[in-house]
């Protein structure tokens, strides 16, 4: 008979304490309701006790937590919609407001049943991120939207984060925006590569433009250096040198014995001035 109460009391305490504690996992807050009345103060990470049916403790997730916007269609500045955009928003909300948030946004947290806690706010922050990453599509031109992902999720960042802390100031951190996928209509695709194709072209002939220039330099580089050689043998080819020259060489051929030397009868300016005594006279 002691035996079985025994065991009897030992279920009792055991069952006791499955509704009397709850363990909140670190980095993680716990927010207490007794009697339908929230507490301010958010519970600790660790064993928590409580009253059971009386008090309930909800779990929040005080970590990174990962929103998945896919699907999205939305209109570029060109009033041409996407084919498909996927983009992850990375957010954050401060530990010591999740019980202001749970009061304040009853509707809009999200139980994520893998970790049995709570994603503080999730549906406002998932809707804020949706319009921000239309509202920042609709600026951009669908043309030029494949080279804008830095820029895309720079300004989504920017724009979410405005519009939390236009009601909730310093109460959300966006920590990180992935535009995982951007993928523009078939037309508009066609349209980048023809845009593609005609700038590579352009650059082919803005380098053909570029080495014609440059051949066209090295050629009055030649053609002016050849000119300068010119003027400077034309200034050297005086009569006097080229007298000195000829007499030289009419010289050479007097010194020889035999030879025969035809003077032309116009050849004006220049005096031969040879021995007499080694010319053959005929």
């Amino acid at each position: 008979m002691r035996s079985a109460a025994t065991i009897f009391f030992g279920i009792l305490v055991i069952t006791f304490l499955y509704f009397s504690v709850v363990l909140i996992e670190s980095g993680n807050v716990g927010v207490r309701k007794t009697l339908g009345k929230v507490n301010p103060e958010e519970s600790s990470p660790g064993l928590n006790l409580k009253l059971p049916v009386v008090t309930q403790i909800a779990e929040f997730v005080g970590k990174e937590i990962a929103i998945d916007l896919t699907d999205l269609t939305p209109k570029a500045a060109d009033n041409l919609s996407l084919r498909d955009m996927d983009v992850t928003i990375f957010y954050k909300a401060a530990s010591n407001q999740i019980s202001d948030l749970y009061v304040k946004y009853a509707n809009a947290h999200q139980y994520d049943n893998e970790s049995d806690s709570y994603f503080p706010a999730y549906r406002l922050v998932f809707r804020e991120a949706r319009r921000a990453a239309y509202e920042t599509v609709a600026r951009i031109d669908s043309l030029t939207m494949h080279k804008k992902r830095e820029q895309i999720a720079d300004s989504i960042k920017t724009r979410l984060m405005e519009s939390l802390d236009s009601n909730d100031p310093d109460v959300f951190e966006i920590t990180r925006v992935v535009i995982r996928s951007v993928l523009t209509d078939p037309s508009i695709e066609e349209s980048i590569r023809e845009a593609v194709a005609n700038q590579k072209r352009l650059e082919a002939k803005q380098i053909m433009v570029e080495i014609e220039r440059k051949n066209a330099e090295i050629e009055a580089i030649r053609a002016q250096g050849i000119a300068n050689a010119n003027d400077i043998i034309n200034e050297t080819l005086t009569s006097e040198y080229l007298q000195h020259e000829l007499n030289l060489t009419l010289q050479k051929f007097a010194e020889t014995g035999a030879n025969t030397i035809v003077v032309p009868a116009n050849m004006q300016g220049f005096d031969m001035i040879l021995p007499t005594d080694k010319l053959m006279k005929h």
